[in-house]
């Protein structure tokens, strides 16, 4: 069985159990109408000529449209790999470019961006979705709305597939500036519901709201294939909006909730908060980012909820941990044990040796939900992955009990309202500031966001500049949420004998 099988597996199982709702619209749809819809747009992609193999993109806000097409390319062998909206013209002209996809689906945000990467790329096929806005119809864009709905509404032919073919590829920050393809197989998106079933348990009475974007893992992989896969119900947001989530996660009785710290932290201050009924809720988990043991206190204060830290990467899924509720608080800030189906080591970065309990490690994973490397990238793919082990770039350690704490990053990077952003990237742009001679980054902990950038920049000699101007002259050059929110100046930075940045010095001047 390939991950190509899984909706119409259990569409065939449960066809008129309801399987999502659409916030936006409030359409519901059952799991026979999302498979049909799938097959739809199998077949449109065949149509125009699609094969195994042909990445097909995606440039949108979330929407059903994501669901058609994610299932559909599976059940013909071609690659989902969505575009993330939030980037530069520039950062997504590099990942076009890298991925060369077959089709690109463009939202109707986003009409004027998808010409401007039509300039600077080679992509075969737009196809424009509906509500296209005024003056922004794409010249020669195949109408989305026109097409799919007269497509063949039955199973498409299959071509043979092998679990390690590639379902997705979803492109992760690069530590040296460029974006890497994670490929992600089939047998992943399979393993991954497999663990995240049998080590959540997760059963077809859940229901669970889908507030994050759809070209990342954890919108993808938390919560919602793995409920799809045991039959219980999706609620997909467009976008976030902290008074009407809520409302929505009460009226459907959600069981499951997943949110990074920024989301808590709204949630919170919401004036619904204070009355919400969350007897329904079975247990929230935090992702994306650390979430403040303090923040999680509150919530099973003040709500008594059940409340749990997850873990995961794009490369080996979402969810690589677990614990029980009675765990969930006596172990807080714990990410937990790993998932059923999983490996786990903690090793000594610079020898390689395993190390004891409640010692730090880099955090190694094995297992079938790992990735088969980076999309035409085998210096990469062999950095990471080693005999079967992934080398995840984080410092963990795990006490007498077996449960795990993610204690940093051994690859220089923070993690920001749930977005990697990679210190190599943000200070080489600002590096090419002409005032700017030397400058590093550093996670700075904010309550909102989890961390933000603290950027502590050296002039060129005889020059000056404003915080602000930087700041001004990164944008357009990275993306916004990868602009430091923060910047101090200094005389000089602190190197080690071999050369490079003492980050933990400034860490230890700036942050105590």
């Amino acid at each position: 069985m390939h991950s190509a099988d899984l909706l119409s597996r259990r569409a065939q199982l449960t066809p008129h159990r309801e399987a999502l709702v659409e916030i936006e619209t409030g359409q519901r749809y059952t799991y026979a109408h999302l498979n049909t819809r799938a097959n739809q747009f199998a077949n449109f992609m065949l149509e125009l000529g699609v094969c195994k193999g042909d990445r097909v993109s995606i440039l949108a806000q979330n929407s059903l449209i994501y669901m058609d097409m994610f299932y559909g390319v599976g059940k013909i062998g071609a690659i989902f790999a969505p575009l993330n909206w939030r980037l530069t013209l520039k950062e997504l002209a590099y990942i076009v470019n890298d991925l060369q996809p077959k089709i690109l689906l463009v939202g109707p945000e986003y009409t004027a961006l998808a010409e401007e990467l039509r300039t600077l790329t080679n992509i075969e096929t737009l196809v424009s979705l509906p509500d296209a806005l005024p003056d922004t119809t794409l010249a020669d864009a195949v109408p989305y709305a026109e097409r799919h709905p007269r497509a063949a509404t039955a199973e498409p032919p299959r071509p043979a597939l092998d679990p390690d073919d590639p379902y997705c590829i979803l492109y992760t920050s690069g530590t040296t500036g460029n974006p890497k393809g994670a490929m992600i197989p089939h047998r992943q998106i399979l393993w991954n519901c497999i663990n995240t079933v049998i080590s959540w348990g997760l059963t077809e009475h859940d229901v669970s709201p889908v507030f994050t974007p759809l070209f990342h893992a954890g919108g993808l992989f938390a919560f919602l294939t793995p409920i799809l896969y045991v039959g219980g119900r999706i609620l997909l947001a467009r976008g976030f909006s902290p008074e009407e989530s809520l409302r929505w996660i009460i009226a459907e009785k959600c069981t499951v909730i997943l949110g990074v710290p920024t989301l808590f932290q709204m949630w919170r201050e919401c004036p619904a908060y204070a009355t919400a009924d969350f007897s329904p809720v079975h247990f929230f988990i935090n992702g994306g980012a650390s979430c403040p043991v303090e923040l999680m206190a509150a919530w099973r204060k003040e709500k008594g909820v059940i409340f749990r830290q997850g873990y995961g990467l794009t490369e080996v899924g979402p969810n690589c941990f677990s614990m029980t509720d009675e765990e969930s608080e006596p172990k807080s800030g714990s990410v937990g044990k790993p998932i059923f189906h999983s490996e786990m080591r903690l090793v000594n970065p610079e020898t390689g040796a395993e190390v004891g309990p409640n010692e730090p490690g880099e955090l190694l994973i094995k297992g079938p939900h790992v990735t088969t490397g980076y999309w035409r990238n085998p210096e990469a793919t062999a950095k990471s992955l080693v005999d079967g082990w992934f080398y995840t770039g984080d410092t963990a350690r795990r006490d007498e009990d077996g449960f795990y704490t993610i204690i940093g990053r051994y690859k220089d990077m923070i993690k920001s309202g749930g977005e990697n952003v990679y210190a190599a990237e943000v200070e080489s742009a600002v590096r090419e500031h002409p005032a700017v001679a030397e400058c590093a980054l550093i996670g700075k902990p904010d309550e909102k966001w989890g961390e933000v950038g603290l950027m502590v920049v050296v002039f060129e000699k005889g020059k000056t500049v404003t915080e602000q101007e930087i700041k001004d002259y990164c944008d357009g050059k990275i993306a916004r949420f990868k602009i430091p929110k923060e910047f101090v100046f200094t005389d000089a930075l602190p190197y080690s004998p071999y050369g490079k940045v003492e980050k933990v010095k400034l860490k230890e001047k700036y942050l105590g």
